[in-house]
């Protein structure tokens, strides 16, 4: 959390306002909140109470949300919602919002996420079609028109492709200024990894994804940690949400609309795909 804190106020553009929620801490997290705020008066702490368990999705979600809604958003350009596990470079948010002033159709952007292993950074494998769920910086017209986040697993997914529906750009970027270090890896759980892989195959079953999509997204995990198993892992928690016939997400056009993308996605490949959905809505990048 303080690499986090540091490496934000380190910022060569720092924030306007920064609304960090203490989402019912127990360790010595107030304290060092607290310490920061009284040094940076455009630091404000929200204490939420403490839900007895994580909720991954949907908690991450309500205590955005708790956040968010202490503020006016029309009074700012645009909102981030971050993590406090990452490490950020120098000018992360600036060259965001050089991007994003330069192409006014971007709605939402990232950099691109690394963990430190053996002592080199190694990717996460985000593709270039979204915005980094722990690091998601929009612009508020846009995130205002999507109707923000689905506080369900997979928010950061739809999201994206709400984006796309709407005419905006969503899109990261793997550049030496724009890598940050994320201290602790995605699609991990507080049980273990691989309940954190049938996590995310639930989450796609959720969003609406194929199942012919989801196993190809599998097969092409099975060659990252933990090997073979993680992929496997990911389409069980699909297979299983499709066999208990759990709901989904309840927007029908959406639903279609991504799909189509996932079958241009499988034939033309995903840069073709997202170029495709661009050029019908008359934007480039």
């Amino acid at each position: 959390m303080r690499a986090t804190l540091d490496s934000v106020i380190g910022q060569s553009v720092t924030p306007a306002k920064w609304v960090i929620v203490d989402d019912g801490s127990t360790d010595a997290t107030p304290q060092i909140l607290a310490e920061y705020a009284a040094r940076h008066e455009w630091i404000e702490i929200v204490t939420r109470q403490d839900r007895g368990k994580r909720a991954v999705g949907p908690g991450v979600i309500e205590a955005f949300y708790a956040g968010y809604e202490t503020i006016n958003p029309d009074n700012f350009d645009y909102v981030c919602k971050l993590d406090l596990d990452l490490r950020l470079p120098l000018r992360y948010f600036e060259i965001l919002m050089e991007r994003m002033e330069a192409n006014p159709r971007i709605g939402t952007c990232s950099g691109k996420s690394y963990v430190e292993e053996a002592g080199r950074l190694v990717s996460e494998r985000k593709g270039d079609e979204t915005s980094l769920g722990m690091t998601k910086f929009y612009r508020v017209p846009c995130f205002k028109e999507i109707g923000g986040f689905v506080r369900e697993v997979m928010w950061d997914g739809i999201d994206c492709h709400r984006c796309r529906m709407n005419g905006w750009i969503a899109c990261s970027w793997d550049e030496p200024e724009l890598r940050f270090v994320h201290l602790r890896p995605m699609g991990s759980s507080q049980q273990n990894i691989y309940v954190g892989r049938m996590r995310h195959g639930y989450g796609q079953y959720f969003m609406g994804t194929g199942f012919v999509y989801m196993a190809v997204s599998a097969v092409n995990r099975m060659i990252e940690k933990p090997y073979v198993l993680g992929g496997l892992a990911m389409l069980w928690g699909w297979v299983r949400s499709a066999l208990q016939g759990l709901p989904r997400y309840d927007d029908l056009t959406f639903r279609h609309f991504l799909r189509r993308y996932q079958w241009r996605a499988l034939l033309v490949g995903k840069k073709r795909a997202i170029e495709e959905i661009h050029q019908a809505k008359g934007i480039t990048l």
